[in-house]
């Protein structure tokens, strides 16, 4: 097992694995999970998520025929978003590092029953996720058919 770049590559990975990989190449880079997930949905798409607790990633695979990457979650807090180290950034420093990337938010949430803050960018495939102001996960992914392929985004 090799250390991770922890760097979110929104619509291509995170550091060194790329959406697309299937788990075994994940494994050789990751070691092996501490905790796998296995969500059925109605036998028509089958979600696995391995998750590194002590890494602070989740690795969600996606896809019928073929199982690969679709999504990730850190809250590792050593995490980078070009080039920044995201968790000691405010809302507003995030804002405005997405928005230099052209990146427009799609979507701001905040849960009644936890206060949880969640913002939304469809154009880049990824949630900010807060609480008493502090970003406490982020999580980034991109559209997989059953085929284990990945779709193309729809043009804004």
């Amino acid at each position: 097992m090799r250390d991770l770049t922890l760097e979110i590559k929104p619509l291509e990975g995170f550091g060194e694995i790329l959406f697309g990989f299937t788990t075994e190449r994940v494994t050789t880079l990751l070691g092996e999970a501490e905790d796998v997930d296995n969500i059925e949905d109605d036998d028509v798409f089958n979600t696995v998520i391995l998750n590194y607790w002590e890494k602070g990633i989740a690795v969600f695979f996606e896809g019928m025929e073929k199982s690969v990457v679709s999504c990730f979650e850190t809250d590792n807090p050593e995490a980078t978003l070009y080039g920044r180290k995201v968790f000691d950034m405010s809302e507003g420093e995030v804002i405005e590092l997405m928005a230099g990337k052209g990146f427009k938010i799609a979507e701001t949430e905040i849960d009644k029953e936890t206060g949880e803050k969640r913002i939304s960018y469809d154009d880049a495939m990824i949630d900010f996720f807060y609480e008493d102001g502090a970003l406490i996960a982020v999580n980034w992914g991109v559209l997989v058919n059953e085929k284990g392929e990945i779709e193309e985004m729809p043009s804004a």
